[in-house]
C-alpha cells in the first residue's frame, strides 16, 4: 500500500487523517439512543476513541471519555444523575463537558481530574460532536437534510465491517448501480415506477465527468436516454464523508455519511428526505422496515449501545440466494441495496489491498476524492485550513436529468444544483 493510502485509512487519535476528520462535526449516535434525561449512558467508539454518550438532567447531550481519570474505571458503570456521571468506584463526577465537578475525598483537586469532553449538537435526530481543537470549531453542518424538520427526514445507521474509505468510495461509485442493484430497482418502493430504472438497466457503459468544487466533487454519470438526449445521474460527494444519491421519480432523496469507528469498521449512516414536505406514513413504514438504502438488523442489535449489525452479514454470506440469482431476481443473489453494497465492499477485507487494484476510467471520481482527502490531510499538517468547513459549501443536491446530447451537464448543474435549496427536485 502506498504512503497516500496508508495515511488515508488510519484515523485514530494523532493520525494525520484522524486530525483532519476531527475538524468537522461528526455523527455519533441517534438522539433516540440517549432519549431520556438522566437515562442510561451508552458506550460509543468513534475515530478509535472509546467514549460515553449520555443526556444530563437538563436534557443536554454529552460525549466524554469512557474512563475515569482517577483509576481508569469505566464510567459506563457509573450513575447518570444531577447533571453528570458519577463513577461507581470512588464517586468522582463528570459533567457533559468532561469537567470533574466533584471528588468526595478531595473536592479541592477537581481541576486536575478533568477528562476529554466534546461539544455536541443535535440535527435530524442525530447527536453530532466536534472532536477537534476548541478554537477551530466550525459552524453546524450545512448539508440540506441535517437542517430540515425531523418530519421530513429518516435516518438510520448500520455497522459496516470495513474501513470507512472503501465504504465511502462505494457511495461515490455510481457505475455499480447498473450491475449489483440492476434487478431490484423495479421492486424497491423508493425506486420503482421510474424512468431512471429503464435507463440504468439498459446502459451499463457509463461515461463519467467529474467537477471539483470547494465543498467536494460533483459526479456526472452519462447513460443513453432518449434518441436526442442523455440521462445524467448527478451524484455529490461532500467533503469529507457525505454522499448524495440521485433521486428516483417522486421518491425521497437519499444520502450517506461514512464515519470511522476504528480503522477496520465504520458507521454507515443512511438518510432519506423530502426538502419541502414530510415523509408520508407509508414511506416511513417502508424505511423502518429497512427498504431502500436502509437494512434489517440482527435481532436485538438495533438498541442503544447495540452493534446495529445487519441481519445479512459476512457470517451468513449476506443470505445469498443462488436460485434468485439464476432467476434474475437479484444480480448477485444478495437482496437489499445496503447488503448488496456491504457484501462487495467487505469482501475486499477490512482494509483493502490498494496495491492490487487496477482502476478503470469510471473510477476517476474515486481517485479525485482520495487525492482531495490526501491534499487536505497534508495541508492541515502544514497549517492550511481544510476545504468544505463552511456550511454554504455543503449546499448542493443530487439529481437525475435528461439533457440534449450537445448540452454540458456542468453548466446545468451550476445553475440548478449549487445553492439550489429553492429549486425543484430534478428527478426521473
Amino acid at each position: 500500500m502506498n504512503d497516500m493510502m496508508k495515511t488515508l485509512v488510519r484515523t485514530g487519535p494523532g493520525t494525520p487523517t484522524g486530525d483532519l476528520l476531527r475538524r468537522f462535526w461528526v455523527p455519533i449516535l441517534l438522539s433516540s439512543e440517549i432519549a431520556e434525561p438522566d437515562g442510561a449512558q451508552v458506550r460509543v467508539q468513534i475515530l478509535g476513541e472509546k467514549l460515553l454518550a449520555f443526556r444530563d438532567s437538563e436534557g443536554r447531550p454529552g460525549l466524554i471519555s469512557e474512563f475515569c481519570s482517577h483509576r481508569g474505571a469505566s464510567l459506563y458503570f457509573g450513575r447518570n444523575e444531577d447533571n453528570g456521571i458519577r463513577c461507581s468506584y470512588h464517586g468522582l463526577k463528570f459533567d457533559i463537558h468532561g469537567k470533574c465537578v466533584d471528588i468526595p475525598q478531595a473536592p479541592q483537586m477537581c481541576a486536575k481530574f478533568h477528562i476529554t469532553g466534546y461539544p455536541c449538537i443535535e440535527r435530524a435526530g442525530m447527536v453530532w460532536a466536534y472532536m477537534g481543537p476548541p478554537d477551530k470549531q466550525p459552524d453546524p453542518p450545512g448539508v440540506e437534510w441535517a437542517n430540515l424538520p425531523e418530519s421530513h427526514v429518516f435516518v438510520s445507521k448500520r455497522l459496516q465491517e470495513c474501513n470507512f474509505l472503501q465504504a465511502m468510495e462505494g457511495g461515490i461509485d455510481t457505475s455499480h448501480v447498473s450491475f449489483v442493484h440492476k434487478f431490484e430497482v423495479d421492486d424497491d418502493p423508493f425506486h420503482q415506477g421510474t424512468k431512471a430504472n429503464e435507463y440504468i438497466k439498459k446502459d451499463g457503459n457509463v461515461t463519467f465527468e467529474v467537477e471539483r468544487h470547494k465543498g467536494g466533487l460533483t459526479l456526472f454519470g452519462r447513460r443513453n436516454g432518449e434518441p436526442d438526449s442523455f440521462y445524467w445521474r448527478v451524484t455529490q460527494w461532500i467533503f469529507p464523508w457525505y454522499n448524495l444519491i440521485p433521486p428516483f421519480g417522486d421518491h425521497a432523496l437519499g444520502g450517506h455519511v461514512w464515519v470511522p469507528i476504528d480503522d477496520h469498521n465504520c458507521w454507515a449512516w443512511s438518510i432519506n428526505f423530502h426538502p419541502d414536505k414530510p415523509l408520508s406514513a407509508e414511506e416511513r413504514r417502508h424505511l423502518e422496515e429497512g427498504k431502500g438504502v436502509h437494512c434489517e438488523y440482527e435481532p436485538g442489535t438495533n438498541v442503544p449501545g447495540g452493534t446495529w449489525r445487519p441481519k445479512a452479514n459476512k457470517d451468513n454470506d449476506y443470505l445469498i440466494d443462488r436460485k434468485a440469482q439464476k432467476e434474475r431476481r437479484s444480480f448477485s443473489g444478495v437482496f437489499g441495496f445496503a447488503a448488496q453494497d456491504a457484501s462487495l465492499q467487505e469482501s475486499m477485507g477490512s482494509i483493502q489491498d490498494h496495491e492490487a487494484e487496477k482502476l478503470l476510467p469510471s473510477d476517476r471520481a474515486i481517485v479525485m476524492a482520495r487525492r482531495m482527502l490526501y491534499e487536505a490531510t497534508v495541508g492541515l499538517q502544514q497549517g492550511a485550513e481544510p476545504p468544505g468547513l463552511e456550511p454554504r459549501a455543503q449546499h448542493v443536491r443530487a439529481a437525475g436529468v435528461l439533457l440534449p446530447r450537445d448540452q454540458k451537464p456542468q453548466e446545468w448543474a451550476r445553475e440548478h444544483l449549487v445553492y439550489g435549496e429553492n429549486q425543484p427536485v430534478y428527478s426521473l
